[in-house]
């Protein structure tokens, strides 16, 4: 009612306004006068658009200036449509341009930035074309959101037109201008582009270095976004919040903990700007690095912990393999009051998946699945459910559970549904649900690769060349697995049967005698997980060579005795890489991590290897590691 009363009291020609209130009340803290002049009018109205924050509001002064005349003030509407798309609702911000006299230029660029803030792309290179059609020229506010639309969409003609007109209206070397350019052909894939628009900048401030790292750390091109760190260090740039941030997030995508240590002893010793936001993304790399002990420290030493640093700690000791930690951390989480979110719900399913823990499982989905729950489950949380109850033998309760969902199955639920038949070699359902993931993913090869190790599995080489013909026929290439590890600033990369390392003839060598001991101690290489039908020794030598035996073995011979060997992967460690991972931990005393770039790696530590840890280097040597086939 106040808020009614303060427009009643603005009009000029003392109308008597009979405006809907608005659904809640809302106090207003202006003291309005009757105005003796339409200026003083027009800045009292200003004043209470600024303090307007509900839509009923702004259409009642809406209504008002439509009732007074005063539409006609294109500064007032424009005012009342920025204020409306700040509150999401565009089609009542598009009906107030359209009542708009001549727009100009910049309530055009404003409209188009409505739409790009309200995840409507499409609509806003809408109205940059019938800006073009009605002859208005776009200037250096526009081009910005208009490339920015472009680049979300991945709209690369439309992007390429956007950039001719930029040439032509002469803002090719505007620096935020520039800066969009060169995003948006990062996100095209076009990294030359990119690098040219970068490169050829008359100035490029910390925002133009920030993007572009960013663009590289969050389009999986994180190796290219160190680079760019170290060039931007080079050239006396210092960093900021966001550069730390992403630079970081790209050391977790990359699993280069060599780097992110540096690059935090540089926060701490150079007093470095440390937030939340950056103490988040320490945790995240530390976490997805398999360095829980680092992240525990830069945890425990936060000042403020948002739901974000704990969810990025219980999922990290998920993904490690320390399950018990998990659930204390949440448990403790909850004590202290902070709600978790859909993150934290699915890193302690995660964590029951891991474990086995069927009805704790359970337990917390049903905890998001009650009617007073603020947390609905997604369909991430779905395949976690579905990964618990078919990882642990239940493949018909998972499937039901499957039929029973309210939302469609996407193929991540399909996926783990058919995980669990590989590992149980059901092949039956196995083949009921291969059907469901080839409609939804015809071009997936994972889901091929899975359904051929099943008829494999159970020895039907028919069926097994009927899945690789399917695949050969619709170009589906099979993703190669690799192995990577760091050593001496550079990561190393292996791939099965690799012998293109300048050092291959070292590794070969100490591979061979690797096996020697191996066999000695009882190790026994697992042919039955070579799912190819040759003879058992070439079976041998292809499991032999595997990329994870490849990348120990140059650790072994890289590394001082010291240091832990870190296994990064981009695919999952087949059991036998498992098993050789211990024995090698065993006879060696290193510590091994094997890490799983970029997903949830499913990993168990071994207890078995406790029995021989010697007192003087207690709670050094594990093996973190997966039962999935590479």
């Amino acid at each position: 009612m106040l808020f009614f009363l303060a427009i009643s009291r603005i009009s000029i020609h003392n109308l008597s306004l009979k405006l809907e209130a608005p659904t809640h009340r809302v106090a207003c803290t202006h003291s309005l006068v009757r105005p003796n002049s339409p200026l003083l009018q027009k800045q009292q109205i200003a004043s209470l658009l600024q303090s307007s924050s509900h839509p009923n509001q702004l259409k009642q002064i809406h209504a008002f200036l439509l009732t007074t005349g005063l539409s006609i003030k294109n500064s007032l509407m424009t005012h009342l449509l920025s204020s409306m798309m700040l509150l999401g609702d565009m089609t009542y911000a598009r009906q107030l341009f359209d009542e708009m006299h001549k727009p100009r230029v910049f309530v055009w660029s404003i409209l188009i930035r409505g739409y790009l803030k309200n995840d409507l792309c499409t609509e806003a290179l809408c109205v940059y074309h019938q800006m073009r059609r009605l002859g208005i020229r776009p200037d250096k506010f526009t081009f910005p959101f208009v490339l920015k639309a472009c680049a979300q969409l991945v709209a690369v003609w439309m992007g390429l037109v956007a950039h001719a007109h930029v040439v032509k209206f002469g803002l090719s070397f505007d620096t935020i201008v520039r800066t969009e350019l060169m995003v948006m052909y990062a996100n095209f894939g076009d990294l030359g582009s990119a690098d040219y628009a970068f490169q050829s900048m008359r100035k490029r401030d910390l925002i133009s270095w920030n993007a572009l790292i960013a663009v590289y750390a969050q389009g999986g091109h994180a190796d290219e976004a160190l680079k760019l760190f170290d060039q931007m260090e080079a050239a006396g740039v210092a960093p900021d919040s966001v550069t730390l941030a992403s630079v970081l997030s790209a050391c977790a995508y990359l699993g280069s903990l060599e780097f992110g240590i540096r690059l935090h002893r540089q926060i701490v010793e150079q007093g470095l700007e440390m937030n939340v936001f950056v103490e988040n993304a320490l945790l995240d790399m530390y976490a997805k690095c398999g360095s829980m002990e680092m992240a525990s420290q830069v945890f425990i030493n936060m000042c403020k912990r948002n739901v974000v640093s704990w969810s990025t700690m219980i999922g990290g000791y998920a993904i490690n393999g320390e399950n018990e930690k998990a659930f204390a951390l949440f448990s403790q989480m909850k004590d202290e009051g902070v709600r978790p979110n859909h993150v934290t719900l699915l890193s302690v399913l995660t964590a029951c998946s891991h474990a086995g823990l069927i009805n704790q499982g359970w337990s917390y989905f049903k905890y998001m699945a009650q009617p007073n729950s603020d947390i609905i489950p997604r369909l991430e949380h779905y395949a976690c459910m579905v990964d618990l109850l078919g990882r642990s033998g239940y493949l018909q309760e998972a499937y039901d559970f499957i039929k029973r969902m309210p939302i469609e199955p996407d193929p991540g639920v399909w996926g783990a549904m058919l995980g669990a038949c590989t590992i149980h070699h059901n092949i039956e359902l196995g083949q009921i649900v291969a059907d469901h993931l080839f409609s939804l993913a015809p071009d997936a090869a994972s889901y091929h690769v899975l359904l051929s190790n099943i008829y494999a599995a159970a020895g039907r080489w028919g069926d097994v060349e009927k899945v690789r013909q399917r695949m050969k026929d619709k170009g589906i290439k099979k993703v190669a697995a690799y192995s990577s590890v760091q050593a001496n600033g550079k990561v190393h990369l292996f791939h099965g049967g690799d012998r293109l390392h300048p050092q291959s003839a070292s590794i070969y060598q100490m591979l061979e005698e690797l096996m020697k001991q191996l066999r000695s101690v009882g190790y026994a290489p697992k042919t039955n997980l070579v799912l190819h039908d040759v003879d058992m020794e070439e079976k041998e030598v292809m499991l032999g060579t595997h990329s994870e035996k490849l990348a120990i073995a140059f650790g072994l011979i890289s590394l001082s005795s010291q240091s832990p060997i870190r296994v990064m992967k981009n695919l999952r460690i087949c059991s036998d890489c498992h098993t050789f991972s211990k024995y090698v931990s065993q006879i060696t005393q290193r510590e091994i991590i094997n890490v799983l770039l970029q997903q949830m790696l499913i990993a168990v530590r071994d207890l078995t290897i406790m029995t021989w840890r010697s007192e003087a280097t207690p709670n050094k040597e594990k093996v973190l590691l997966s039962s999935h086939e590479e």
